[in-house]
């Protein structure tokens, strides 16, 4: 699934549910804080977009830009002995994308269980890159969470 498919996926996801959404083409931005730059937005609303794997299973951890993972909290809500980050060739392997060009999406959009952290409700809109480095959406937070639709909401940041 190559990132244009993973973009065109993302776009198709959020048209079929009446999002409202704009989208940005943009220089590549590898770190959170190159994105809010060219975003002309607060680092605080970027999703920020972690696969990591829990027990024996991946899954895709939302939180705000500005806020660090905190695994104990990850480990201790799913119960999981071992958490550590998905390599770039896992990752590559379960989402077609690089590091930092991975959206804020399980199903349908990628193969993943999603979580997103509480720390997101905390702004009105999510920025994020859309399955790539040079491509973001901004939306309203509700709307994103309308089609996210996470397995559940949680604190997980610091």
């Amino acid at each position: 699934m190559p990132e244009p498919e993973v973009h065109r996926r993302i776009l198709d996801h959020l048209r079929l549910s009446g999002a409202a959404f704009r989208e940005i083409e943009h220089e590549p931005t590898p770190t959170s804080e190159d994105s809010a730059r060219v975003r002309g937005e607060p680092l605080e609303v970027g999703g920020k977009a972690i696969v990591l794997k829990a027990g024996g299973s991946f899954a895709l951890f939302v939180l705000s830009a500005a806020r660090r993972l905190d695994s104990k909290k990850v480990k201790a809500r799913l119960r999981a002995k071992d958490l550590r980050f998905a390599t770039p060739e896992e990752l590559h392997e379960l989402t077609g994308l690089e590091p930092g060009a991975v959206p804020p999406f399980g199903r349908p959009v990628l193969p993943l269980d999603l979580y997103v952290d509480e720390s997101i409700h905390a702004n009105d809109r999510v920025a994020f890159n859309a399955g790539s480095l040079t491509r973001s959406i901004v939306m309203p937070r509700e709307d994103y969470l309308r089609c996210a639709a996470p397995a559940a909401v949680f604190d997980f940041s610091r």
